[in-house]
């Protein structure tokens, strides 16, 4: 039973208020009863038009089921279909021309493209991890990842691989600071002389890339150098390992690599009550006042990871630059859906767990403002809100944090929002939700996997779907990540916000990530996921050979590339005369991958795992790839594609494969042969229950499994 106090009509968790009242507000200014009135504000005059927009949802979706019903059977009428979305107001007229008009946005989100972490905020070691990953070793990834096409021996340095590393490096070196008569290859000596950079006596080709140096001009610890905005550290040390063997004692080449992270309070945690959410704002609270610290063996001893200092390093003038050693930190709140036991409105009832990180969070990060040098050098707070559909809902976001900012005495406008276009209802109406948001937007991304999963549902009564490898093939794909690009070029966010793309789900396979994750700057975006601080250090390369904001003056003047009609098309399955084995193999295929998420999801509390695929490929599981995955099976259930039994038996089947998986685990509890874990009853209802879940969200299912397991301990 939780123990609970009162808080200006407030029920909330004892141990959620100690943490508010003896952490997160001494040092802030807030009182604590401001604090809790406003909160209280939220829960009371906020909570029903939240509780209303998610009753129009409802009902929207609906009405496009009954569409749908009502010509079963009959050729899909495109133009029909759009007339009637704009009929229930689902499609909305695109209002006049305008731009953002964001302010004291920091350099990190405005003016330098470059990977972008997301980490689950309840792991401390994690979290500090991405943020540290604004720096790492070009030399480390090539070296411990297949990225050259290969991996190096185990057991001990594998010299033969080292050497291609280091060679490897050099060409990236020759590509981004290329010298005058001379390749990195075959320099010996770098030293700063007369105010420039010189190599072997050479200059570099731009000489203007030179940023600064430590240690002595002549011959200097480390040499700073900046291309396309990301810096680039050479350290030299002829006392180390690598160093030692190199003809100009290069140890290292130090990429700017994160430049911003995400700390996530939603799909990559599992935070279902006020231990959970406390844990969570507890180190969010260690991030914004720059103490957090984590203690874990490795290798038999034990280490304690901190966040990382910043960099400092001399001009050619004599001057001093300081450079941020951490990743930009923005921090996820969770979307309108969900309601948290941890706080309790005046009738008993959970209050919505997105006011509650709204006012949680904000605060949170005030401690941030209070001080110099930290997470945001311009006084901003940047707060992701994913999982909103249409503007309405973007205004509702806007409307709380102003009213957040004036409970805590901040400028209005001092939270910046990322709007996630993750959701159809956003992605037609795009222009418009970045509208209602005009003053805050700093951030706009596509996801394809929640994108793709909210497609299904809302078609659900449209027919069967493509098995998922052949939807990524439709037209509709293409143009909801070139629309994303192209409206928000319109609306002026380049040079003042992030335009980012989507995961790189397979962290083991950089190789693969190295030849296409470019195209991710290639079409416009300054910013892209990554699964890992390696995966940010190689994808930073990519930001070294696309110059993002030329694309984006280019595509600017070029116009649009793609329209709402495009994005609109359903797809649905057009050859559908699959053999029995190819649809039980996409069955079981999406039946291992949430099967292997949601075990660990709901019996350790594990949001984020890496799940072997059924070709033994590590994926990225997170609740957008599970609500997908479910979603498809529940479509193709409705649709007679298979049946019970079929899926049912492929869900058994998965389940032994997935123990076999973690037979290494030894606090994993395995699903087989009982079948009757409260893993594998949560795993069933998101698929036999997935057309009820609303917008076929994974939340409902999955907080009440956890909850029910958390209860039986």
């Amino acid at each position: 039973m939780t123990e609970r106090v009162n808080r200006s009509g407030l029920q909330v968790s004892k141990e959620l208020a100690a943490f508010i009242e003896t952490a997160a507000l001494p040092g802030t200014g807030v009182q604590a009863e401001a604090f809790w009135e406003g909160l209280s504000t939220l829960a009371h005059d906020f909570g029903p038009e939240n509780a209303a927009l998610l009753e129009k949802r409802a009902a929207i979706q609906e009405q496009i089921d009954q569409w749908h019903r009502d010509r079963a059977g009959q050729a899909h009428d495109h133009n029909a279909y759009c007339e009637f979305l704009r009929d229930i107001g689902y499609l909305l007229p695109e209002g006049d021309t305008f731009e953002i008009d964001t302010a004291n946005v920091d350099a990190e989100i405005a003016r330098v493209p470059g990977p972008q972490l997301v980490v689950p905020i309840t792991n401390a070691r994690y979290a500090l991890n991405a943020a540290n990953a604004r720096w790492g070793s070009l030399y480390d990834g090539f070296y411990g990842t297949d990225a050259m096409g290969s991996q190096a021996e185990r057991g001990g340095y594998d010299q033969g691989h080292g050497a291609r590393v280091v060679a490897r490096a050099r060409v990236f070196l020759d590509e981004a600071f290329p010298i005058s008569s001379l390749s990195h290859a075959d320099a010996r000596r770098y030293y700063v002389s007369g105010g420039e950079l010189l190599i072997d006596d050479q200059p570099l080709q731009q000489p203007e890339k030179f940023v600064g140096y430590t240690g002595h001009p002549k011959a200097p610890d480390s040499v700073m150098l900046r291309n396309n905005g990301l810096h680039v550290q050479l350290v030299f040390d002829r006392t180390h390992v690598i160093g030692s063997r190199d003809q100009a004692g290069l140890a290292d080449v130090q990429m700017e690599s994160a430049v911003s992270a995400i700390m996530d309070c939603e799909d990559s945690v599992a935070c279902v009550d006020a231990e959970d959410k406390v844990l969570a704002y507890t180190n969010w609270l260690g991030l914004m006042k720059g103490d957090l610290e984590e203690t874990f063996e490795k290798g038999g001893a034990q280490l304690t990871r901190k966040l990382n200092d910043d960099r400092v390093v001399t001009t050619a003038d004599g001057s001093e630059v300081v450079l941020k050693g951490r990743a930009l930190m923005l921090v996820r709140n969770v979307g309108h859906l969900m309601t948290n036991p941890a706080i309790l409105d005046r009738d008993g009832n959970e209050i919505f767990e997105g006011l509650m990180d709204a006012m949680v969070t904000t605060l949170i990060a005030m401690h941030d403002l209070a001080r110099d040098g930290g997470n945001s050098l311009t006084g901003s707070v940047y707060v992701v809100k994913p999982k909103m559909h249409g503007p309405e809902e973007v205004a509702f976001a806007d409307k709380t944090f102003t009213h957040v900012e004036k409970v805590l005495g901040l400028p209005q406008y001092t939270v910046k929002l990322g709007i996630m276009d993750e959701e159809r209802r956003t992605s037609v109406n795009l222009k418009e939700c970045i509208r209602a948001a005009k003053s805050r937007v700093a951030f706009i991304n596509t996801g394809f996997l929640d994108r793709t999963g909210d497609e299904i549902h809302t078609s659900m009564e449209a027919g069967p779907f493509s098995r998922k490898d052949f939807i990524k093939r439709k037209a509709w794909i293409g143009a909801y990540e070139n629309q994303n690009v192209d409206i928000g070029l319109e609306c002026g966010l380049s040079g003042r916000a992030q335009i980012g793309k989507g995961m790189w789900a397979m962290p083991d396979m950089m190789a693969a990530m190295l030849e296409q994750k470019i195209e991710h700057p290639k079409s416009g975006a300054n910013c892209a996921w990554v699964p890992s601080p390696t995966a940010a250090t190689l994808h930073a390369l990519h930001y070294h050979r696309v110059d993002v904001f030329a694309v984006q003056e280019k595509l600017r003047k070029g116009g649009r590339r793609a329209y709402v009609d495009t994005v609109l098309n359903i797809p649905l399955a057009e050859y559908r005369k699959w053999t029995d084995a190819q649809k039980i193999r996409e069955v079981e295929n999406n039946a291992q991958g949430i099967l292997g998420y949601v075990v660990r999801w709901v019996d350790q509390g594990v949001g984020c795992s890496k799940v072997p695929d059924m070709n033994d490929v590590g994926l990225m599981e997170d609740r957008a790839t599970c609500r997908i995955s479910a979603q498809h099976i529940a479509n193709w259930l409705h649709h007679g594609v298979v049946d019970g039994q079929q899926v049912m038996a492929a869900m058994r089947k998965m389940a032994a494969v997935v123990d076999e998986q973690n037979a290494g685990d030894a606090s994993y509890a395995p699903m087989a042969p009982g079948y009757d874990g409260i893993a594998f009853q949560a795993a069933c209802d998101l698929v036999f229950k997935g057309r009820e879940q609303p917008s076929g969200y994974t939340e409902p299912v999955l907080h009440a499994r956890r909850l029910e397991l958390k209860a039986a301990q």
